[in-house]
């Protein structure tokens, strides 16, 4: 049988027809109208006035903090459980990471944590420069309370919206709660230009210099002139294309993972032991991946017994992140608690989720799962 993964990429013949539409039109090197209209729809989707497309998620995190000032010595407050990318780019400017634990619920960043943190800070007159809010696994974080608390100090979120396209919180789309959004459009996400991202935001003076320092940082002049440090962080115009023949089916990939969701909880959210990341009630999830915790007294065996037995059998699973505090990169910085994020990183498994999985490969995990030797009633 074939090899069930993660979470593959999900394309059909809209991409195929956008890219050889860009291919034959000879817009092949970085910019183009591709670009331009990849932006332009994608600010529309999410709610924000102006999009920059760039090279990675990465890219458009380390671009949102050059642009709102942060810089050597600085700190930078974000949830100790996300991938690397949120705390790397942190350190690109200079800036030191500060952690902050898991709801147990909703899995993103604790808001009382926060608030606890912010007063701290506020004590000793040294409060952080930003504030990244990640939306972890399809699920946004509580921006209601995350912006009530940073509007107190006057501290600027960037939304770290990279798992969560297509999701929304109150009825507002995952990347424009912050100051500034930040979306990744990497091979594994709900939609991908094989890898890319994007910055967004009400303001345009903030996406202007952006724009600015992600095109090399070039003055206005004939010849080659530059009066910054610039990168080379634009998306090009071959996989805006494809990036845009994605976007018209966010929808549909949105409802498919949930359904995918539905099916696991379904046949396996009853098991003694076994719990999903729960949907918060005051958004809509996308379930990018869906995620489980395993009690291993109660189901018989171990998250990481059930990821080898489901590799034996040719399926692609993989532990929850690992919280940044325990990373040994980052082992020196400051973390409010971490317990909650220690706990889904011992027991979370995430299960595959892409949008192409039929039902014979749904039903195919599930058995694998039950079917893990040693499991309590198992066989």
């Amino acid at each position: 049988m074939p090899r069930i993964y993660l979470s593959p990429p999900h394309v059909g013949e809209t991409e195929k027809a956008l890219l050889v539409d860009a291919f034959d039109s000879n817009w092949i090197a970085p910019l183009g109208p591709q670009v331009e209209a990849f932006e332009r729809e994608m600010a529309a989707v999410v709610g924000m006035k102006h999009a920059l497309a760039l090279s990675s998620g990465t890219a458009a995190l380390h671009l949102a903090l050059l642009v709102l000032g942060v810089g050597a010595g600085d700190e930078v407050v974000t949830s100790t459980l996300t991938f690397a990318a949120t705390a790397f780019a942190i350190t690109y400017v200079g800036a030191i990471p500060v952690f902050i634990d898991a709801d147990p619920v909703t899995w993103t960043l604790d808001p009382e944590l926060l608030e606890r943190e912010l007063q701290r800070c506020a004590s000793v007159n040294r409060l952080p420069r930003a504030v990244i809010a990640v939306d972890l696994y399809g699920q946004c974080a509580d921006y209601e309370a995350i912006r009530s608390i940073c509007g107190r100090y006057e501290t600027p979120i960037i939304e770290d919206a990279a798992e969560a396209l297509g999701a929304t919180h109150r009825g507002k789309a995952a990347g424009s709660w912050g100051d500034l959004g930040v979306l990744s459009f990497n091979g594994n996400k709900i939609i991908t230009t094989s890898g890319g991202g994007m910055l967004l935001s009400d303001n345009p003076e903030w996406i202007a210099k952006a724009r600015h320092l992600a095109t090399q940082a070039r003055d206005p002049a004939p010849h080659y002139q530059h009066s910054a440090i610039g990168y080379n962080y634009r998306l090009s115009n071959l996989l805006a294309a494809l990036g845009r023949g994605q976007l018209a089916h966010l929808d549909q990939r949105v409802q498919t993972r949930r359904a995918i969701n539905a099916f696991y909880r379904s046949h396996l959210g009853q098991q003694p032991g076994i719990a999903f990341m729960e949907e918060n009630p005051k958004g809509l999830c996308t379930f990018w991946l869906s995620t489980m915790t395993v009690d291993q007294e109660r189901f018989g065996v171990s998250r990481e017994e059930i990821r080898l037995h489901l590799e034996q059998l040719d399926i692609e699973s993989r532990p929850v992140w690992k919280p940044m505090h325990l990373q040994p990169v980052f082992r020196h910085c400051r973390t409010c608690k971490g317990e909650v994020s220690e706990r889904l990183f011992d027991h979370g498994l995430c299960l595959p989720s892409g949008s192409s999985l039929d039902e014979d490969a749904q039903n195919r995990v599930v058995e694998a799962v039950l079917s893990v030797p040693g499991r309590t009633g198992g066989h």
